[in-house]
């Protein structure tokens, strides 16, 4: 009996050291494909971990639809993202979390944003539906911990009892790469664990967003072009005629926002990053309307084959804090003449969201179509 149980309790510690070394995964090239501007693998404040610079380690021969996700990250104060993408579909297509290491104890000091046609549009997922205050420390490992089950999906800092931030992910729920790593300065990361079969979700309260009001709900989107081609309006028309339209129309997300990088990639093999929005308003008389509108990054505005309006919403473009995110922030008054007008938004795009929005406080006498 005793020599049974001798062996009974040995092979318990051996499936449980066989389970543990399932779920941790070593920082290595053997287990994960790097692509970074540079990188180097070595022991870290106690801790075996890797240096990822500029880039993105991919787990491999692993897919991820539900489970726990767990990581430690070495954070400092200089500007950096470091995080986590998973469900990736494709690597232009994926769910992601990461931190703004600079921004600590600021309400964007973080960020939960999918990753669309390779664009993440953190300035349509903004506030507190996607991001959460969080004092970070620079003198000791950082805790990572996600849990995803379907389209929900938690997050943990530092051991936490209760959820930092609960959020819908915005993918259809899909198996995909993991992958770890971010822009800005290099960080170390550590101790990289996945659990697949540790998916419950606790006390899900994702925090909703009140949509705006009486916007145009689609809008249809041109093929892209290269912006400085609008720096000669005399050839506007002509740049008009010459574009492509797309077979469908975006719809506004969020109760904010149209998403051009639904339609159109903004990073592949075809050079532009413009395209035309455009709607088409139908007008009982000739009459001028107020026309509220938002866009990311830049905008010109044409009515009727003529430009009226030139704008820029990017990133620290009003001051150094600014986030250039989507909103009604800029307004024009368009002269209707009788009948059908089209009007046309081409928006330039850099990073952070391709979008479209807008919206006439008065429909009095006008139909868009």
């Amino acid at each position: 009996m005793m020599v049974r149980l001798i062996v009974w309790i040995l092979l318990s510690i051996f499936c449980f050291q066989k389970i543990n070394a399932q779920n941790s995964i070593p920082l290595d090239t053997l287990h994960w494909e790097i692509n970074a501007q540079s990188y180097k693998l070595e022991n870290y404040k106690g801790k075996d971990a890797i240096y990822i610079k500029q880039g993105l380690a991919f787990l491999k021969d692993t897919k991820f639809l539900n489970g726990t996700i767990e990581f430690d990250v070495y954070l400092t104060e200089q500007q950096g993202f470091p995080g986590i993408r998973f469900r990736a579909t494709d690597r232009n297509n994926m769910e992601s979390f990461y931190i703004r290491s600079h921004l600590s104890g600021k309400p964007d000091g973080n960020q939960v944003a999918p990753v669309i046609n390779g664009s993440t549009p953190w300035q349509l997922y903004f506030g507190p539906k996607y991001s959460f205050i969080y004092n970070y420390n620079y003198d000791r490992w950082t805790h990572i911990k996600i849990v995803v089950n379907g389209q929900r999906a938690q997050v943990y800092l530092d051991n936490a009892r209760t959820a930092h931030l609960s959020w819908k992910l915005i993918h259809e729920p899909k198996e995909g790469e993991i992958a770890i790593g971010g822009g800005g300065s290099a960080m170390y990361y550590a101790n990289f664990k996945i659990n697949k079969n540790e998916d419950q979700i606790i006390d899900f309260k994702p925090t909703e967003r009140t949509a705006i009001e009486g916007l145009i709900s689609e809008w249809e989107i041109s093929d892209k072009f290269e912006e400085k081609r609008l720096e000669d309006l005399s050839i506007v028309n002509a740049l008009i005629q010459s574009r492509k339209w797309g077979e469908k129309k975006i719809e506004v997300e969020e109760g904010t926002a149209a998403n051009i990088a639904r339609q159109v990639i903004l990073r592949d093999v075809t050079p532009g990053n413009t395209v035309f929005a455009k709607i088409t308003v139908d007008s009982d008389k000739d009459q001028i309307k107020l026309f509220e509108f938002g866009y990311s990054d830049r905008v010109v505005v044409i009515l009727n084959n003529e430009a009226i309006y030139r704008g820029t919403n990017k990133w620290r473009s009003r001051d150094y804090r600014y986030l250039g995110t989507i909103g009604l922030f800029d307004a024009v008054y368009l002269n209707f003449k009788k009948g059908k007008n089209t009007l046309l938004l081409a928006v330039s795009e850099d990073f952070g969201g391709w979008l479209v929005t807008g919206r006439f406080p008065d429909l009095k006498e006008i139909k868009v179509e």
